[in-house]
């Protein structure tokens, strides 16, 4: 039978518009942002793929929730909406909202991490990884190889290799090692999930040795997803099934609800344990806010609270996924090397193969994503030798095995058109890549260097 087309599960209500300016205008806009495309004002954009953070459109349930805020300071009745929602959808049992992400990382990053411990996870976020190392431990990558390999088409490229993580155990003992960070669609490898199968052995070996799993979970429903259409058992389970026991599996967990749970902002720590729970409330007043309400307005846990619920709802997430799958097989049918399996968040450039006259010294990302700005106004990011920074000992640049460039989708923003857009620009950088130079650091900060630093050409 012929493949049938479909469309968004979805009516478009309101309208932004966006315009490109012309290809003089980018290459001064570029040039003033120092070729990092961070920098670059938004309304110089054209098409945004800069990140799937915060960045989705909410829907008219959630516009609707926003006129239901309940500002007090303390005990918002949208609170309690928001903790309903995590305990029915996650099964966590106590929640501490937090602006995003990152404060909750913070949190659990200071409650749990002694000096000279060590944190073992499915490869490093960056964000997760500061605070950590900030926090006096030391982040160790024990994901499967497979993952570091952008032409490998393992299905679960997220998956811990077992006997890494026992190694790392038995060599640095029980004791210094606080909790295993398990991410559900790992970023960094490309938006790959992992499977049950291996979060289930990862759970009866931490169990072994008393270790916790902290659960990083921004991406969780697109993570089952994948589970439901790859893993034999899970075909015929709902997202929203598997979503929760993913959670089962695990003690604690981050979420930057700027991506599932489709808000512009906000984030939470959820645990299971009463004593850490009691700690993480103390410590959220000092940085956040009150327990109840964290780094959020009453009306931004309403708006949070009904898109946990939309998430993992099968249409979305098929449509949310089935567009990122589009755009990449839309690009490899033109040649054009990306990372494979094709993840579930953006499209990854793989900018060794892309641009192979460019040593990783030279930035080869940074420098493929200003070019695709240049060519159309896209603006995605690097996620290579920058993003990885450098090694705190040495002084000397972290060189990664990928160098990358992600095109990140945001959840129902753009069209089928606007992916065709990205594609063939992609496609004129490609075939003119001989011309690309590479990049020399000008400016770069201490801390997360990929968002503020800025670069020369060569």
């Amino acid at each position: 039978m012929r493949k049938r087309s479909w469309a968004e599960p979805y009516k478009i209500k309101m309208v932004e518009p966006v315009s490109m300016i012309s290809q003089e205008e980018r290459e001064k806009a570029i040039h003033e942002a120092g070729y990092n495309t961070f920098l670059l004002r938004s309304r110089d954009v054209y098409i945004d793929l800069l990140t799937d953070s915060g960045t989705s459109a909410m829907s008219d349930r959630q516009w609707a929730g926003m006129m239901l805020g309940d500002e007090a300071y303390a005990g918002s009745e949208n609170f309690y909406h928001l903790e309903e929602a995590i305990r029915k959808h996650y099964g966590y049992k106590y929640i501490v909202p937090t602006h995003q992400g990152r404060a909750a990382e913070h949190i659990i990053s200071q409650l749990l991490i002694k000096e000279d411990d060590f944190v073992p996870g499915n490869m490093y976020f960056t964000t997760t990884r500061l605070h950590q190392e900030l926090a006096g431990g030391t982040f160790v990558d024990v994901i499967i190889d497979e993952a570091h390999d952008p032409e490998n088409l393992h299905p679960f490229k997220a998956d811990i290799n077992l006997q890494k993580l026992e190694d790392l155990i038995k060599e640095k003992g029980a004791d210094r090692i606080p909790y295993v960070t398990v991410s559900t669609s790992v970023n960094m490898a490309g938006g790959q999930p992992i499977s049950m199968k291996n979060l289930k052995e990862v759970r009866a070996l931490t169990n072994k040795y008393g270790i916790k799993i902290v659960h990083d979970m921004t991406r969780v429903a697109e993570n089952a997803w994948f589970i439901k259409d790859r893993e034999p058992g899970y075909e015929n389970h709902t997202v929203a099934q598997i979503v929760h026991e993913i959670c089962s599996l695990t003690d604690a967990a981050t979420m930057s609800a700027k991506k599932d749970a489709l808000v512009n902002i906000g984030g939470f720590l959820a645990v299971n344990d009463k004593e850490l729970y009691d700690k993480a409330c103390n410590l959220v007043v000092i940085y956040e806010g009150l327990h109840t309400y964290g780094g959020m307005a009453g009306r931004d846990m309403e708006a949070l609270a009904i898109g946990i619920t939309e998430s993992i709802q099968e249409d979305h997430i098929r449509a949310r996924v089935g567009q990122v799958q589009y755009l990449g097989e839309k690009i490899m049918g033109m040649g054009i090397p990306i990372v494979q399996p094709i993840g579930s968040h953006g499209v990854f450039l793989d900018a060794k193969r892309i641009l192979p006259h460019l040593t990783q010294d030279k930035l080869p990302a940074q420098a493929l994503a200003a070019a695709l700005y240049v060519d159309a106004g896209i603006r995605g990011m690097e996620r290579g030798v920058v993003s990885s920074g450098r090694d705190k000992k040495t002084g000397e640049h972290i060189y990664p095995k990928l160098e990358l460039v992600r095109l990140t989708i945001p959840r129902r923003v753009y069209t089928q058109a606007h992916m065709d857009v990205v594609a063939e620009s992609v496609e004129a950088v490609y075939e003119n890549r001989s011309s690309v130079t590479g990049l020399a650091f000008e400016y770069e900060p201490e801390y997360l260097r990929f968002f503020q630093s800025r670069f020369r050409k060569l």
